[in-house]
């Protein structure tokens, strides 16, 4: 997911054919490592954000602007007395690095023209902005001396160079021959060969060049065939034609809803994917989406923790259970041999230790031990009080663990829910049901219920039918009892936790694509939603019941239909 080198060279063709010409009207520092540039050009104004942030270091432009601390930071205020209305000459990369190089026009105290550098190194945890007068360091917005880094001080007064760590080719202009020496001669796999050889190629964008040349990433590359190499230079050297003619194909790939890489060359490896007119919406959209999917499981690890806690008690008491429950099994036994000393012990010699007589249940004879201190009629009296402690037991037990396995369905179908939370609401929605459940004790009680806007999924089928899906197991019981007409489908995962999924038909007959993307969305939002195909029970809303006192989300339905549905919903529209 990090910048690499044809991300960047998409930006910085991007940022020349935008801001490229304009002038600096504003610079400020919202954050420590982060300059925000208000840039005026004669088509509007842009604001950059440049970020050095050593987790995420990014930069894009945007529309929206960010409060800057009342004093501006020492870097700032070193910026606006050197860059103030200044003009922004261009925007380079040295090779195909992680650098952007912001060349800007001003005059100085003199009133004679200069230029100066703002360069933007996007390197994870060594990202930097440092401000330059040709090759000489003035400032950087992290410093970095000799006892942080061995490579290269980052102080003012100090020289200015790009530190060669590893040595890598430049992947823009190289021929076959060359491709060969610095990519085919490696006993490693392909894909680690092709960016560790190379500057600016990702992980992602090797694995892209790979498939996109039909070519196991896996296979060491110095054991490919003579027509594999050949194809494989022809994808790699039509990639970097197009990053030399400036031909960027800005995209996300997704797994569910969530955004899992980009790239400025196709990613068809992955079977979603959006493309974006601009490498800054892109930014903008995937690093927002991100934030917010982080945020919410952040906010929601509490939560988990409850659960996961209470689950693992749980089946720790169903398992004791479970072994009491199977310490029961001989009651039968016990009681057999209490009827059999009943009704032969007449003749059992005294002091004798066992007794063999026929059993008119199964017509076997069987042998029964016997305490020799004890009479015939005090041996019956013996089995038949183990025989009714062990019924009670038994009952017990199968009352408790009935209970047991309930609470284990409903943990299971909160922790689901917890899976597929998308915003505040939803962890509201969460929380409350654990508090009615009592695995949270509320502080206090509100004087006023607050209202919570979290609303079911929804998706509109390919043949244009309405599909809802719940978020817990509040909405699960909203969507089937409040909201569903008798004649809707309801579908779910068979004997897992999951949603329910409410199948609107409007009087209509259903074509078998939409019952099969209702079974795939039930199948999605269940606890197999790893597996690639999972079972799903369908069913007339009409024939499923509520019974009393049942946890939130627990249905039951005695007849129904069930099909095999694959978890992947890529082809099915959200509204909304």
């Amino acid at each position: 997911m990090a910048l690499d080198g044809i991300v960047i060279s998409n930006i910085k063709h991007e940022l020349n054919e935008t801001i490229a010409g304009g002038r600096l009207y504003k610079i400020a520092q919202p954050e420590s490592d982060e300059l925000l540039l208000t840039v005026k050009t004669q088509n509007g104004q842009y604001r950059l954000i440049i970020s050095a942030n050593a987790s995420l270091p990014l930069i894009y432009l945007t529309q929206e602007n960010k409060p800057s601390p009342m004093t501006a930071p020492n870097f700032c205020m070193l910026l606006r007395k050197h860059l103030n209305n200044g003009r922004i000459v261009q925007i380079s990369q040295p090779g195909l690095e992680r650098i952007l190089d912001i060349e800007v026009e001003h005059l100085n105290e003199m009133g004679d023209l200069c230029r100066k550098h703002i360069i933007a190194e996007f390197m994870g945890k060594h990202s930097n902005i440092i401000f330059c007068d040709n090759d000489t360091i003035l400032d950087s917005i992290k410093h970095v001396s000799s006892q942080m880094s061995s490579v290269r001080e980052v102080l003012p007064g100090r020289k200015y160079f790009i530190p060669q760590t590893v040595e890598k080719c430049s992947p823009v202009a190289t021929s076959y021959d060359e491709f060969k020496s610095c990519v085919l001669s490696r006993p490693v796999n392909i894909s680690k060969a092709l960016y560790s050889a190379y500057t600016g190629i990702s992980p992602v964008a090797a694995e892209e060049i790979c498939f996109e040349a039909s070519v196991s990433s896996d296979k060491p590359a110095n054991c490919l065939e003579e027509n594999e190499s050949l194809h494989l230079y022809n994808i790699f050297d039509n990639i970097m034609d197009n990053i030399k003619n400036n031909i960027y194909f800005p995209n996300i790939s997704y797994i569910g809803d969530e955004p899992k890489e980009f790239s400025s060359i196709p990613l068809e490896m992955f079977d979603r994917r959006t493309q974006f007119n601009s490498i800054s919406e892109l930014l903008k959209e995937f690093y927002s989406k991100r934030d917010a999917l982080t945020r919410i499981r952040q906010k929601s690890a509490d939560l988990r923790k409850i659960v996961s806690t209470a689950l693992e008690r749980s089946c720790k008491k169903a398992d004791i259970q479970e072994k009491q429950l199977k310490d029961t099994e001989k009651r039968e036994q016990y009681r057999i041999y209490g009827e059999l000393i009943n009704a032969y012990g007449y003749n059992i010699p005294e002091g004798s230790r066992s007794f063999t007589a026929l059993n008119y249940y199964t017509n076997e004879e069987i042998t029964i031990p016997l305490d020799e201190n004890l009479s015939p009629q005090e041996n019956a009296v013996r089995y038949f009080s183990r025989y009714n402690k062990l019924k009670r037991t038994f009952e017990a037990e199968s009352v408790q663990i009935k209970e047991t396995m309930a609470e284990i369905a409903h943990l299971e179908s909160i922790a689901a829910s917890l899976d597929i939370a998308v915003s505040e609401d939803d962890l509201a929605q969460i929380k409350e049901e654990l508090i009615e459940a009592g695995y949270i004790h509320r502080h206090q009680q509100p004087s006023k219920k607050a209202k919570i806007t979290s609303k079911p999924l929804h998706y509109i089928s390919s043949d244009g039918f309405d599909i809802y899906v719940g978020k817990n197991n509040f909405q699960n019981d909203e969507l089937t009892f409040k909201f569903a007409n008798g004649n809707d489908w309801w579908f779910h995962a068979k004997n897992m936790a999951g949603s329910h999924v409410i199948l609107r038909t409007e009087g209509k007959e259903i074509p078998d694509r939409t019952f099969e993307e209702a079974a795939a969305l039930a199948a999605h939002y269940s606890k197999g939603h790893g597996q690639d195909k999972v079972e799903v029970d369908y069913v007339l809303k009409k024939e499923v019941k509520k019974p009393a006192a049942a946890k939130p989300g627990f249905v039951v339905y005695y007849t129904n239909y069930s099909m095999i549905a694959a978890t992947s919903i890529d082809n099915i529209k959200q509204s909304g």
